[in-house]
């Protein structure tokens, strides 16, 4: 762990209705990273995805190879989290199919599930532009949390070379670093905002969605 720390709350709780549309994905394999290629594939089923306020899509679930891909299951699904007005919008992509790479992938009917309160929240990566090392990062992370008047203990997790869990993504040529991030004792009003608002940037192409865990295990 870097650093545990914590940030005081003073805001009232949000009171848009935020759902996660859940749609099994039934194909082979995707690339591990393809959190822009994801995007750009719903961008392309329909452009105006982009004007869509307040929307975080989380990365496809898979079983890694660790070289570079994942393979797909019964159990893969994709998420998309939004406010419930805009459902109607995204539940056409039921019964789609996207080309992420050279790979092609068909999504089923969606289920819908209310946002709930959980005390522990993780996030595969978060993103914040500028800040790529650890101490600063962590530093960085706490501020928009400050900002938000979430309180909360923070973790970079580490990995099995006991350095911090620096994760990337590749945007196009580019490729842009962040952390695995963990917050543990969230009281329900802060982890709702926190799972609603996010952290950092890039949340159309998988970063900063938090989702909640036991903190004994992912």
């Amino acid at each position: 762990m870097i650093s545990l720390q914590e940030t005081k709350i003073n805001q009232n709780s949000n009171t848009f209705p935020y759902v996660d549309l859940s749609f099994q994905v039934i194909g082979q394999s995707l690339p591990a990273d393809h959190g822009y290629g994801l995007y750009s594939a719903l961008s392309h089923w329909n452009q105006e995805i982009h004007s869509l306020q307040g929307l975080s899509i989380q990365t496809i679930t898979g079983i890694p190879d660790k070289q570079g891909k994942i393979y797909l299951t019964e159990k893969s699904r994709f998420r998309i989290r939004l406010r419930a007005d805009q459902v109607p919008f995204v539940y056409g992509l039921a019964g789609q199919s996207l080309t992420i790479g050279s790979h092609h992938i068909r999504l089923g009917i969606p289920q819908i599930y209310q946002i709930k309160p959980a005390a522990n929240l993780k996030a595969r990566i978060v993103v914040i532009k500028g800040y790529q090392e650890p101490e600063v990062f962590l530093n960085a992370a706490l501020k928009q949390l400050n900002d938000l008047g979430i309180e909360a203990s923070v973790v970079i997790p580490i990995d099995q070379e006991q350095r911090a869990e620096r994760k990337t993504i590749k945007i196009k040529r580019f490729t842009v670093v962040g952390f695995k991030l963990g917050l543990f004792g969230l009281s329900d009003e802060d982890s709702i905002k926190l799972q609603i608002e996010g952290l950092g940037g890039k949340r159309r192409m998988g970063c900063g969605v938090f989702t909640p865990f036991n903190r004994t295990g992912a």
